[in-house]
């Protein structure tokens, strides 16, 4: 049985595409179409959500590989956001894409597993265990160290799942506690790095890439090629690719022979009906054509830089 990252790997393949749909849902990004249709009250607005959740999905589930949902953007609505964030899942993984939850979840040992038996194992209700989500990957925060990752490693290991390690974030002020030296004269990210080499050790698969992988920003180049050398088994996610300013060119410098990360877009796919590049082309209502246009483009200018 191939392991959850040759699972992904054959998926980028598949597909030619290393490219992940974040799907971070605000009300305030949603086009007039489903405000007017929805919006009356919470539950409808989730609703309308979930409606653009999967014109989006449809729109794009044979071009590109994963999804990446967000979750605060679904807590932020209670009970109602929680169950759009599993329908969206669910709805995900029966057009065969593999489901990345950003969750960025780290705590002490056994408040860590329950996080992990939430998102990728399983919980014990009565006398039979249950699964909740349909996920296969989580984004994990290491900032506690080994005890707040063990819980989603093991699981990892039962439930052929894979967890995305925050090692170099793509926001401004990732440098105020990332950047800093230690005694040694690494820097924090270098550190971290070092500890998920070693972390995944044991769950590499076909590819020469491991389950337990990281998250390296597109806004630091020069990171994500030293990281790379520090990294050679680990996968990379890779947030920051275009309303943040990453560039195709500089997200190339993770890769080798073709693969060794899978590029997050969220708001340049949600809202590219909005963007000067399409919205002239496309009215409000075809706001999913407008992220399949985006999402090939996206394709195809990685690919370019990629293979090059």
């Amino acid at each position: 049985m191939k392991n959850a990252m040759d699972l992904l790997i054959d998926k980028i393949k598949e597909k030619n595409n290393p490219t992940v749909m974040g799907l971070d849902p605000r009300y305030d990004m949603l086009p007039e179409c489903i405000k007017l249709k929805y919006g009356k009250d919470v539950k409808s607005v989730c609703e309308g959500i979930l409606e653009y959740n999967k014109a989006l999905i449809d729109a794009t589930f044979d071009i590109i590989p994963a999804v990446k949902p967000q979750i605060a953007f679904y807590e932020m609505f209670g009970i109602e956001g929680m169950k759009c964030f599993k329908e969206t899942c669910k709805y995900a993984k029966e057009k065969g894409l593999i489901v990345i939850a950003d969750i960025k979840r780290g705590d002490i040992g056994t408040t860590a597993a329950g996080y992990s038996n939430a998102y990728l194992g399983k919980t014990l209700v009565g006398n039979v265990e249950e699964s909740f989500y349909d996920i296969d990957w989580v984004t994990v925060n290491p900032y506690l160290g080994i005890d707040g990752v063990k819980p989603f490693i093991e699981d990892c290991k039962k439930y052929n799942k894979g967890i995305f390690v925050l090692v170099k974030t793509s926001n401004k002020s990732s440098g105020e506690l990332q950047d800093l030296k230690l005694e040694d004269g690494k820097k924090v990210y270098e550190k971290v790095a070092e500890l998920v080499n070693s972390w995944g050790e044991e769950l590499i698969g076909e590819y020469g890439y491991s389950q337990v992988a990281s998250v390296v920003g597109a806004t630091y180049p020069v990171q994500i090629k030293e990281l790379r050398e520090i990294m050679p088994h680990s996968y990379f996610l890779i947030p920051g690719y275009g309303a943040q300013g990453g560039k195709a060119d500089d997200i190339a410098l993770g890769f080798k022979d073709g693969i060794g990360g899978i590029v997050n877009a969220s708001r340049s796919l949600m809202c590219a009906y909005k963007s000067d590049r399409w919205k002239d082309k496309y009215k409000d209502e075809e706001y999913a054509k407008a992220t399949r246009e985006e999402a090939i483009r996206m394709r195809d200018e990685l690919n370019l830089s990629i293979n090059k």
